[in-house]
């Protein structure tokens, strides 16, 4: 029988490519990322900040670090959810995001929610 881990968070994405404000010609292509936080854990946690790895189908890397995500460092006490909109850009039609949420859980313990890595791709390019 498994413990219950205090410190448990659920990560959810969603993407979109966003054609109006991407230019193929340009090399550039936008896409948004819905991201849903659920805290499955015992214990009520802030998101502290961000350190997001995205990496293009050349291989160039981005990272982006940073508090809170969308100025927010959302409270979440166990069972509640957090959902924001963002974007990146890359210079290619496909790549991926991966990365952590640093989280500060109301004990005073610090731990790393991790962002399963996601892929980003422009419609009909991955099958």
């Amino acid at each position: 029988m498994g413990t219950i881990n205090q410190y448990q968070f659920n990560i959810d994405v969603e993407t979109t490519y966003i054609q109006d404000q991407s230019n193929p010609d340009d090399n550039r292509y936008v896409f948004a990322y819905t991201i849903t936080i659920t805290n499955q854990g015992t214990l009520p946690a802030q998101l502290i900040s961000r350190h997001w790895v995205i990496t293009d189908a050349n291989n160039k890397v981005q990272e982006v670090k940073g508090e809170g995500v969308v100025g927010e460092q959302p409270y979440l006490t166990p069972g509640e959810s957090f959902q924001y909109t963002s974007a990146a850009m890359l210079e290619t039609p496909v790549g991926c995001m991966q990365g952590k949420y640093q989280m500060l859980a109301d004990d005073g313990v610090e731990f790393d929610a991790m962002i399963p890595a996601f892929n980003l791709s422009t419609p009909n390019i991955l099958h």
